[in-house]
């Protein structure tokens, strides 16, 4: 049993070192981090997973970013989404993005997309983006879209870009 709730600054380091053990060393330097760069994660967006001792056994966050393209268009960028290593197996993943996707959808968020693997996000209801370009080196094949069933990526096509949020209008879901 795990209890989810949002993350707070008290949670920041732990998280961190959740994202260091599951991940790659330089995994902050891919491409998906430049875009995150100085752009605070949405905060009800990004959730804990704790088990009834309060460990930490998973962590999931979520980015604004924009796709430029004619129009430019709003977007959530998920990631990175963690589970501890001793927690994997027991669906706290599906767990951690389903609640994240319906807490989106609850505050207006119809797009969300993600850079990652294929056969393993297709089971959350992700497919390839076609016509959105992340930053280089992202191989397009892992560039991923959950549209929460409104077709809101329907004619969608651009650039994603960094949200630009120091001195500039405030995010929000329908742009």
């Amino acid at each position: 049993m795990y209890t989810l709730a949002q993350e707070t600054q008290a949670d920041w380091w732990e998280v961190e070192a959740l994202y260091d053990l599951c991940f790659a060393p330089g995994r902050e330097a891919l491409s998906s981090y430049r875009l995150r760069d100085d752009v605070p994660p949405i905060p009800e967006l990004s959730l804990v997973a704790r088990d009834a001792e309060g460990v930490l056994a998973g962590a999931i966050r979520y980015w604004p970013v924009i796709i430029v393209g004619q129009d430019e268009y709003p977007a959530l960028l998920l990631g990175p989404v963690a589970v501890h290593p001793t927690r994997q197996g027991e669906g706290l993943g599906g767990l951690l993005i389903h609640n994240s996707i319906d807490r989106a959808a609850g505050l207006g968020w119809d797009r969300v997309m993600l850079v990652g693997d294929a056969p393993y996000y297709k089971r959350f209801g992700f497919s390839k983006l076609e016509g959105v370009t992340m930053p280089p080196p992202t191989n397009p094949e892992r560039v991923l879209a959950f549209d929460q069933e409104s077709g809101a990526w329907s004619g969608v096509a651009g650039s994603v870009r960094r949200f630009e949020s120091a001195g500039q209008r405030v995010i929000t879901p329908k742009g």
